[in-house]
């Protein structure tokens, strides 16, 4: 494998020739779940001042105070992929950026404030505005926002950002990121610094900071609780398809209000109905619209419940990689379309995998009515360790918060293929602070391996190849007899009434020469978990086999298969790494939803 960058000759070329030094990247509104004016927002995406600090030491040389540095980077895209413009995939223990940003004419900082946002950047973010310290926020997959108003001027301003990032620290979340100098297996190029949006938002002096809906189906309501800065009176104006459903008002104490919205004769969301319902919100001058979808989810003996009717959950495996952008979407239409491509396959929905996702493309899952179990990407993270506590459960956390309002958000897993060990106590805390927070959806505690807490569903991962050897683990759930689990001391154990869910499975290899054609992220040998069928008859003889088999048992209450694409060197994926299909969408389709399709979902009324 190659490392390089592009020298800033050819980098200054590669901006010019594709027109990027005036287009803004990723310019759609980047908090779908709280919106507010376009006036209130100024994109920084775009060209910055970019360097490369292996040695740490560019706080004590005061980079934070440098004008600009020696590359140039576009932003929100990494500086390991090739829509950065760099193609820089060797380790990078610190990296800075900078720019300069004149306010907007309407951010006026005698009447309100400015708040500095970025959307993520992995892993442990500071943030300087002309010199001096606006804040820092450590974990590399959630949002963070500082007030800066007492730091800008009318004039030119200048932004500085630093982000530390040591994928080898095993205190540190990394997901399927490698700590290994070279992609192998199922483990992918690092991806440093910032991932997701800079932005500017302008809000009066007090002001909606965040707004946590759940609904409730059986009584036709949704409880709100808003949480401000400021207090007053808060009004809520609940709206379907423009038309507006009910008003509603409290005042608020010590920033905090709760209202009651009442949504008569509910439109449901559910699978492939992305209803969703606005709330227009209004706190003295500030205005803000959230959105929710009323929709249960429930577990009642060991059947999933949507709305009261039993489900089968179709789900793929997502990984939510990008061949130009790695971590980040080279546009919001990648995400519409992978959707797209996953439910004409037949899935009504993915496990976000070991990432936390962009919000815009669960807003897009919203908006289709596709499944999602929102995911925490723990490898990387040593769970052994007493201090690993405090290197997740607060950005778990800041994962709940964020996520909460999205609908087709079903359940939230903290772990994968944990090992807890000794320290179960960081498992049971997470599973506790997902309950606690959110007790209107499902928890597993850690999906295959050991589950060391008490959770909603009980799973598996299973990538046994031969159809009749994988019926046969599946067959005591209702014949009798030892139940297949993955098997492990310290686990829980199944207990023969709970939900049982086939997490992962399949995982053949199958290539159509698809490997991603790129010096600075050509990756290792070709790997898949299982062996490669010999042809593609063969691959979708196996493929309808094995997901018969979970289909028709009725004490299984879903599978989700390994995987939607292939992702570099690993080739497990049903679509090829730039999205080409390597199968037909009505094979896959029979294959994976039978042959009724979309009413293969038990008892599902379209």
């Amino acid at each position: 494998m190659r490392f390089f960058t592009l020298s800033a000759k050819k980098r200054a070329n590669t901006h010019k020739k594709k027109g990027r030094k005036n287009m803004v990247p990723r310019n759609e509104y980047p908090r779908p779940e709280l919106r507010r004016s376009e006036e209130s927002r100024l994109c920084l995406n775009g060209e910055w001042y970019f360097e490369i600090d292996n040695d740490d030491t560019g706080v004590a040389r005061r980079l934070f105070d440098e004008e600009r540095y020696d590359c140039r980077i576009t932003v929100p895209f990494v500086p390991e992929s090739r829509l950065s413009g760099i193609c820089h995939t060797d380790y990078m223990k610190r990296v800075w950026y900078a720019r300069t940003f004149v306010l907007p004419q309407g951010f006026d900082t005698d009447c309100g404030r400015v708040l500095f946002h970025i959307g993520a950047a992995d892993y442990d973010c500071r943030v300087y505005i002309n010199g001096k310290a606006a804040g820092e926020h450590r974990g590399g997959y959630t949002p963070m926002c500082f007030d800066i108003t007492d730091l800008v001027t009318k004039g030119e301003n200048r932004v500085n950002i630093t982000v530390y990032d040591d994928t080898q620290n095993p205190l540190q979340p990394s997901g399927k990121q490698v700590s290994a100098p070279e992609p192998h297996g199922c483990f992918y190029t690092r991806c440093t610094g910032i991932w997701q949006s800079v932005w500017l938002e302008y809000v009066p002096k007090n002001y909606i900071k965040h707004v946590k809906i759940l609904p409730d189906v059986k009584n036709c309501r949704a409880e709100a609780e808003i949480q401000l800065c400021g207090d007053g009176e808060v009004r809520a104006e609940v709206l379907f398809e423009g038309e507006t459903v009910s008003v509603s008002a409290a005042v608020s104490r010590e920033g905090k209000a709760s209202l009651t919205l009442t949504v008569p004769a509910p439109k449901l969301w559910d699978i492939g109905q992305g209803n969703l319902y606005d709330v227009r919100l209004t706190f003295g001058s500030d205005t803000a619209t959230a959105y929710f979808g009323m929709r249960s989810i429930e577990v009642s003996g060991n059947k999933v419940l949507l709305n009261g009717r039993e489900i089968f959950m179709r789900l793929v495996l997502d990984q939510g990689y990008y061949p130009d952008g790695i971590y980040t979407a080279g546009s919001a239409e990648d995400f519409r379309r992978d959707i797209e491509l996953s439910m004409a396959a037949g899935f009504n929905g993915a496990r976000m995998h070991m990432k936390i996702f962009e919000p815009q493309f669960i807003y897009e899952a919203d908006r289709a009515g596709y499944l999602l179990w929102g995911e925490y990407p723990n490898w990387g993270l040593d769970i052994s360790r007493p201090q690993a506590q405090s290197a997740m459960l607060p950005e778990w956390e800041e994962e709940l918060r964020r996520d909460v309002n999205h609908p087709s958000v079903i359940g939230w897993c903290p772990f994968n293929e944990a090992f807890p060990g000794e320290n179960t106590a960081i498992v049971k805390e997470a599973v506790r602070i997902a309950k606690e927070y959110d007790p209107t959806r499902l928890v597993i505690d850690c999906s295959g391996w050991v589950h060391s807490a008490k959770a909603d569903i009980y799973d598996v991962h299973d990538y046994e190849q031969n159809p009749d050897v994988f019926a046969s683990h599946y067959a005591p759930l209702v014949s009798g007899g030892k139940v297949f689990t993955n098997g492990s001391e310290g686990d829980t154990g199944y207990d023969g009434t709970s939900p049982y869910f086939v997490s992962e499975f399949g995982g053949a290899f199958f290539d159509i020469d698809s490997v991603y054609e790129n010096s600075a992220q050509e990756s290792g040998t070709p790997w898949g978990y299982g062996e490669a069928p010999a042809d593609a008859e063969a691959f979708l003889s196996r493929l309808s086999a094995l997901c018969a088999v979970l289909r028709e048992n009725p004490a299984v209450c879903g599978f989700c298969y390994t995987q939607f694409t292939d992702v570099m060197q690993e080739m497990n994926g049903l679509y090829s790494f730039d999205r080409r299909a390597k199968f037909p969408a009505q094979r896959l389709r029979r294959a994976i939803a039978g042959e009724q399709g979309d009413e293969a979902d038990r008892g599902a009324k379209k």
